[in-house]
C-alpha cells in the first residue's frame, strides 16, 4: 500500500541553524532515503524550500486567489516527503519513527487514496 510521510518542521526552525548543522541534518535524511531505497520501499522523495516563497492558490465561484507565504496562520510548514510502498500502516508508522526528521519535526503518516469517502 502507499504511504506518504510528510515532514511538518517547525516555521522557523531552518533559520536556527547554521550552515554546517543544516547541511549535516540534510546529509541524515539522504542516507535515511538511500536505506528505504535499498530495501525497495522508496517510491520518490524531496525536500521542498520554505513557504516564504511559496503562494497558495484557491478559485471560488470562478474568481482566483493567490496568496504569498510565508503563512502566518500556520506555526508548521510541510518541510519534504517520502513516498513509500509498505505492506501495512504499522510498517509505515515503523519507518517514520526511524526517520531523522522526527527529532525535529513531526512525521505525519497519510496512507494514498481517492479523495472522497468510500463505503
Amino acid at each position: 500500500m502507499p504511504y506518504m510521510l510528510l515532514i511538518l518542521e517547525p516555521r522557523d526552525q531552518r533559520a536556527l541553524r547554521d550552515e554546517e548543522a543544516g547541511r549535516a541534518v540534510y546529509e541524515r535524511m539522504l542516507r535515511f532515503a538511500e536505506e528505504l531505497q535499498n530495501r525497495g520501499l522508496l517510491v520518490a522523495t524531496h525536500s521542498l524550500h520554505s513557504d516564504r516563497e511559496a503562494v497558495r492558490v484557491q478559485v471560488r465561484n470562478g474568481q482566483p486567489s493567490l496568496l504569498d507565504g510565508p503563512f502566518a496562520e500556520s506555526k508548521e510548514m510541510v518541510g519534504g516527503f517520502f513516498y513509500l510502498t509498505c505492506q501495512t500502516r504499522e510498517e509505515a508508522v515503523a519507518i517514520a519513527l526511524t526517520c531523522p526528521a522526527a527529532e525535529w519535526a513531526t512525521v505525519e503518516v497519510r496512507e494514498t487514496g481517492p479523495c472522497y469517502e468510500g463505503t
